[in-house]
C-alpha cells in the first residue's frame, strides 16, 4: 500500500472585520472648554469668576466615566416597589447607583441651589452654565436638581417653611435616602391632575384644615395626581383645593415624604408613567389620602405662589433644550471630521457642511439667549430687566423649546444608521427634546402666556422693545423684521381674545426671532449673525436645516464648534 506524502492545503482565513473609517470616541474631552459660545457668553454676562469650576465640570462630564454612567442611568431605568417582601407598603423608586453618581455630582457642584446660597452679578449665569454641563451628557437628573432650584423663591414667601427646608435645598451634599433627619433635600412637584392637565384650578384633591389652617398651618390632602416629577424626592410642592376657616381656594402646600416622627407620610404611587424620553428620571401617578402637608403662601392664591417656580423651571426648559442642541452639534461635527465618504473627510462635504453649519447657528443663538436671560434673573436686575425677563423667558421658552426636537433629528441623521441606534447618544436626545416643550407649558400655554404679560404688564413689552432695539443699524434685514415685528404687536393689541389667540403663535416666533437676531448681532461674529439672519428672517427663508443662503461663512460658523 502506498500512503500520499502529499498534505491538504487549505485557504488561509479572510479578514472580514477590520474597523475602519469610523469616528473616534468622543470620550475624555473637557466639555466646557470646547463650548466657545458657552464661555463667551458666560463671561460677556459676568460669570467669569466661576471659570476654574467650569471647567472641572466641563472636564468631569465630558469623562468616559460619566457618558457611561449617563448610558446605564437610561438604559436600566428606575422601578417601582410598593411594597416591601413582608407586604408593607414603602412606594420606593430604585434607581440604578450611576443615576446617583450623575445627581450626586451636580448637587455637589451646585447646579441646583448656587445661585440662591452666593448671590452676586453673574451668579445665575454660572448656575445655569453648570445645569447646562450636566445636562448636555444626562438630561434626566436636571428635572429634580431643577425644581430643587426653583423652589427656593415660593418656599421664601412662607418664612417659617423656609427655616425649615431652604437650608436643605441649599446642601451640595445628596443622599438618596429618605429620613426626617437628613441635612438636604430635593424637590419635585405635583400640580395636573387628569381631568384638568394645564388647567390647574380644575384641581379636585382637597386640602382639610388639622386646626384652624391658614398659612404655615398643617393639612390633611385628599386626592389623585396625573403627573407627579420625581417621585423619590424629599418634599414637594403641590396644589389643592384648601377648606376650612383658614380660607379656602386652590392653594400651595408642601408635602414632605417623612414626617417629623421619622413615619412615612401617605403618598402612593400608583405607577411609573412609561414616558417617550426622560427614561433615567421617575415620573409617576401618586393617591394621597390624608396626607400631611402645610400651607404655603395665601389661601386662595396657589397658582400665585407656585408660579414663583414655574417661572423658573421655565428658564430651566430653555437652558435644557439649549444643552440638548449642544449635544447635538458637538456630537455631529465630531462625527463629520472623523469619518471620510466620497474621497474627502464628510465634515468638509458642502452639502453637510451645510447642515452641520446651520445646526451650529441655531445652537448658538440658543445658547447666548439662554445665558442673557439668566443674567436678567440675577438679583441685582432692574425693573426693566425684570419686565424683560418676565416676557422673554416665555418667549423664548415657547420657540427654544420648540426648535429642539427637529434640530436633535437633524443632528442625529448626520450620523446615519449610527446615530439611529442607543449606542451613540444622539438616540437618547432625541426622545429627550420634546419633554423640554411640554413641561411648564406646552406651546399654546405659553404663547397665551405671552399675550397675559403684554396685556397685565405692558413694561414687559416696552422692556423687551428696549432690548431688541439696542441692535438696531447693525443689520437692514433685522431692522425691517424690528418693523414689522412692531406692526403684528400693533395689531394684536387691537383685536379681540379669540383672533389674538389664534395670530399667538406667529407673534412669539417673530419675538422669538427678534430677541436671538438682535443678540447675535450685538454679541456674536459677523459669519454667524449674517447667516442666522439672513437664514432666519430673509426673503429666502427655508424650512430644513442646511439650505443657508448663498454667501454664508460656512468655515467660520464651525470653527466655534
Amino acid at each position: 500500500m502506498t500512503h500520499s506524502t502529499e498534505t491538504s492545503t487549505h485557504p488561509k482565513p479572510h479578514t472580514t472585520h477590520t474597523v475602519f473609517n469610523q469616528s473616534t470616541p468622543r470620550v475624555d474631552v473637557n466639555e466646557y472648554e470646547l463650548n466657545t459660545v458657552l464661555r463667551e457668553s458666560v463671561a460677556r454676562h459676568d460669570g467669569s469668576w466661576a471659570d476654574d469650576e467650569l471647567r472641572e465640570i466641563g472636564e468631569l462630564v465630558g469623562s468616559a466615566q460619566f457618558q457611561h454612567d449617563a448610558h446605564l442611568a437610561n438604559t436600566i431605568t428606575p422601578e417601582l416597589h410598593t411594597h416591601d417582601r413582608w407586604g408593607n407598603r414603602i412606594d420606593e423608586v430604585e434607581y440604578h447607583p450611576a443615576y446617583h453618581r450623575i445627581i450626586s455630582a451636580s448637587v455637589a457642584h451646585g447646579s441646583h441651589t448656587r445661585c440662591w446660597a452666593d448671590p452676586q452679578p453673574g451668579s445665575h449665569v454660572v448656575r445655569a452654565a453648570s445645569f447646562m454641563l450636566f445636562g448636555q451628557i444626562e438630561p434626566g437628573h436636571a428635572c429634580p436638581v431643577s425644581m430643587t432650584h426653583a423652589v427656593i423663591p415660593s418656599l421664601e414667601l412662607q418664612p417659617d417653611v423656609a427655616a425649615q427646608w431652604v437650608p436643605k435645598a441649599l446642601s451640595r451634599s445628596y443622599s438618596p435616602d429618605l429620613g426626617a433627619d437628613k441635612a438636604s433635600a430635593i424637590f419635585g412637584m405635583s400640580m395636573t391632575e387628569k381631568q384638568g392637565g394645564s388647567d390647574v384650578r380644575a384641581n379636585t384633591t382637597i386640602a382639610t384644615p388639622v386646626g384652624s389652617g391658614g398659612p404655615g398651618a398643617e393639612y390633611l390632602l385628599t386626592g389623585h395626581k396625573w403627573f407627579c416629577s420625581a417621585p423619590m424626592s424629599d418634599a414637594f410642592l403641590v396644589l389643592a383645593q384648601a377648606k376650612g376657616p383658614g380660607g379656602e381656594g386652590l392653594s400651595c402646600f408642601l408635602l414632605p415624604r417623612i414626617l417629623p416622627d421619622g413615619t412615612r407620610n401617605v403618598f402612593r404611587i400608583q405607577r411609573l408613567k412609561d414616558k417617550l424620553g426622560n427614561k433615567s428620571n421617575a415620573s409617576s401617578e401618586i393617591e394621597l389620602d390624608g396626607t400631611v402637608a402645610v400651607m404655603v403662601g395665601e389661601p386662595g392664591r396657589g397658582v400665585r405662589t407656585i408660579i414663583e417656580m414655574v417661572a423658573q423651571t421655565r428658564l430651566d426648559c430653555v437652558l435644557g433644550s439649549t444643552a440638548g442642541m449642544r449635544q447635538s452639534v458637538a456630537e455631529a461635527v465630531w462625527h463629520a471630521r472623523h469619518r471620510d465618504a466620497f474621497g474627502a473627510t464628510l465634515a468638509d462635504q458642502p452639502a453637510m457642511t451645510a447642515v452641520l453649519a446651520d445646526l451650529a447657528l441655531e445652537s448658538e443663538a440658543a445658547t447666548v439667549t439662554a445665558i442673557r436671560l439668566a443674567r436678567a434673573h440675577d438679583e441685582d436686575a432692574s425693573d426693566q430687566e425684570r419686565a424683560f425677563r418676565r416676557l422673554a423667558t416665555a418667549v423664548a421658552k415657547y420657540w427654544i423649546c420648540k426648535r429642539g426636537p427637529h434640530h436633535s433629528y437633524e443632528a442625529l441623521e448626520c450620523l446615519g444608521g449610527n446615530g439611529y441606534t442607543e449606542d451613540f447618544p444622539l438616540a437618547m436626545r432625541y426622545r429627550e427634546q420634546p419633554v423640554m416643550a411640554v413641561w411648564e407649558g406646552s406651546g399654546n400655554v405659553i404663547a397665551l402666556d405671552v399675550l397675559r404679560a403684554m396685556t397685565r404688564e405692558p413694561e414687559s413689552i416696552a422692556a423687551f422693545d428696549a432690548e431688541i432695539s439696542t441692535a438696531l443699524g447693525a443689520n437692514r434685514t433685522l431692522d425691517l423684521h424690528l418693523e414689522r415685528l412692531r406692526d403684528q404687536l400693533g395689531e394684536l393689541a387691537r383685536m379681540d381674545a379669540a383672533s389674538a389667540h389664534r395670530r399667538a403663535r406667529g407673534v412669539v416666533e417673530s419675538m422669538a426671532l427678534a430677541l436671538q437676531a438682535s443678540l447675535l448681532v450685538r454679541y456674536s461674529p459677523a459669519a454667524v449673525s449674517d447667516a442666522f439672519v439672513a437664514a432666519r428672517l430673509g426673503e429666502d427663508r427655508a424650512f430644513e436645516y442646511g439650505a443657508l443662503p448663498d454667501g454664508a461663512d460656512l468655515a467660520g460658523i464651525l470653527e466655534r464648534h
